[in-house]
């Protein structure tokens, strides 16, 4: 049996299952060679936006089984909400064993205070125009299956692979214009509030930095995407760091299996939750 890592806090955020960006099996392979004693889903892992019946691969759901046997295990995971499974903040405030669904999240580490969102409420296109951010990522998703096809193209000429979505936001002004304001925005309301980290996801872009203003610092850190960098964010004795799945040979080469197991346990915990949403919906 492989020897797992221990770590004392993991953050995964657009993990965006239900679409063709997403690559489960990687993340599935990761979680194996990990032994967390918190998770905390920082918003965009189910992608409800673009929920599709006829695309649920079964690495999809592996992933969803296995976190549903960590919190059988009494592994403490926070799901917090975020713009493309903003359904599920209907149910914020849900507890079942070691699970819970917030919107944010306060936490304590090593007495340092933590402020942990998605990110989407700095959104100015998710305020005022919805339809168009729905719009825009279905063209990212497209453009994310396209850029697979360029890749695999690529490599059969002993190529390196390329992202034509960071090429398109390191060229356009106003994305990258877009980005700093995020970073500086969730800066300065954190600062302004004495936490020591402000961690969110949203907008793909894995980073940990030091912002400081007139006012204050604060450590601003970003736990990226599994769509296109494969990166979450740990926290062990003290430090933070950013996790790259490309950077791990273990992970890489763990085996996956098409029937691996949850434990009853696990199942009656996700037959309860069903239960518990269904009736918090009447």
């Amino acid at each position: 049996m492989m020897e797992k890592r221990e770590v004392e806090l993991v953050v995964i955020s657009d993990i965006h299952m239900g679409t063709y960006g997403c690559h489960a099996e990687e993340l599935l392979r990761y979680l194996k060679t990990i032994k967390p004693k918190k998770i905390i889903l920082n918003g965009d892992i189910i992608d409800i936006w673009q929920f599709n019946k006829r695309y649920w691969p079964q690495t999809h759901m592996q992933v969803i089984k296995y976190l549903i046997d960590m919190i059988g295990q009494g592994i403490p995971v926070h799901y917090i909400t975020g713009n493309h499974d903003e359904m599920l903040r209907k149910f914020v405030g849900l507890e079942l064993g070691s699970f819970k669904i917030s919107n944010k999240l306060v936490l304590e580490l090593d007495g340092k205070q933590a402020w942990i969102f998605h990110g989407d409420v700095f959104d100015v296109t998710m305020k005022h125009s919805k339809w168009l951010a729905k719009l825009g990522a279905i063209g990212y998703d497209i453009l994310i299956l396209i850029n697979r096809l360029v890749n695999l193209i690529l490599k059969s000429f002993g190529k390196e692979k390329i992202s034509l979505s960071k090429k398109i936001k390191n060229g356009v002004k106003s994305a990258v214009k877009f980005i700093n304001d995020f970073e500086t925005t969730a800066a300065e309301i954190a600062i302004s509030n004495s936490y020591d980290y402000v961690v969110c996801g949203h907008i793909h872009q894995p980073l940990i930095k030091k912002i400081k203003t007139d006012k204050g610092e604060v450590t601003y850190l970003n736990s990226g995407d599994w769509i296109e960098n494969l990166t979450a964010l740990e926290y062990d004795k003290g430090i933070w760091k950013i996790y790259n799945y490309y950077d791990d040979h273990k992970a890489m080469s763990s085996q996956i299996t098409a029937n691996d197991n949850v434990t009853l346990k696990s199942n009656q915990l996700f037959e309860n939750l069903l239960t518990e949403f269904k009736l918090m919906k009447q």
